[in-house]
């Protein structure tokens, strides 16, 4: 497993693909600013959601060349067969139900073009980000059956996975910037008391710097492809 450094999730896809001129699905979009990233760089995005009310925000909102976003899971892609060139899930994968991950990969494959690829990135269970928001947002089940399920597919679905780690930085100005970032959350919304505990307090001030809080979040990324015709 090779380590890129410290990296964003758009400058980890820069690293490994070059995605000019791609159609791309990115599953599990959120607020959509990944998706609008990979259109920059010259992308094709279709942006899927499920929860309905980040969905409509994202909608509704101003439009952006080369993306386009809808409401759906990751079971059931708005996609025809073999159509697009890659599909992306940035810590999505494991919000997925667990009974419907499987279901999640197998869509991925199914709307591939036979050189396409799948990424996924998942966060791994350590760092200064889980060790602050494993207290209140415990993800330890899901993420394991995440990478579970990613170990008992690929090899059935794909001809390759190459494996990569980067780490991302995530900075906050101070306690309440990192509260807020979860009380105003379309999905997964945890309020206030469960996030304000001495616990909590103590793992975010352990990851003050001299350039505010810096908690690093280490990413685990499965490169997936299916080379050749079918």
């Amino acid at each position: 497993m090779r380590d890129l450094g410290d990296l964003s999730d758009l400058q980890s896809v820069d690293r490994l693909l070059d995605v000019q001129g791609l159609s791309l699905i990115e599953v599990g979009c959120g607020s959509g600013d990944t998706a609008r990233g990979l259109a920059e760089r010259g992308a094709t995005v279709l942006g899927v959601e499920p929860d309905a009310e980040q969905s409509e925000i994202n909608r509704t909102g101003p439009a952006v060349r080369n993306v386009r976003f809808v409401e759906a899971g990751g079971e059931a892609l708005p996609a025809k067969d073999r159509s697009v060139d890659g599909v992306l899930f940035f810590r999505s994968l494991h919000h997925v139900p667990s009974n419907l991950m499987a279901k999640a990969l197998c869509e991925a494959a199914r709307v591939l073009k036979p050189d396409g690829f799948v990424y996924v990135a998942e966060p791994a269970m350590d760092g200064g980000y889980f060790a602050v928001t494993h207290w209140f947002n415990d993800e330890a089940e899901v993420r394991t059956q995440a990478q579970r399920t990613l170990d008992q597919l690929t090899p059935k679905l794909f001809e390759e996975t190459l494996k990569y780690t980067y780490t991302v930085q995530i900075r906050y100005t101070d306690f309440e910037a990192m509260a807020m970032s979860y009380m105003r959350r379309t999905f997964g919304r945890v309020p206030r008391a469960a996030i304000d505990r001495p616990e909590v307090r103590g793992e975010f001030e352990a990851c003050r710097t001299a350039e505010g809080y810096v908690l690093d979040q280490p990413m685990l990324v499965a490169l997936c492809r299916r080379p050749g015709s079918a």
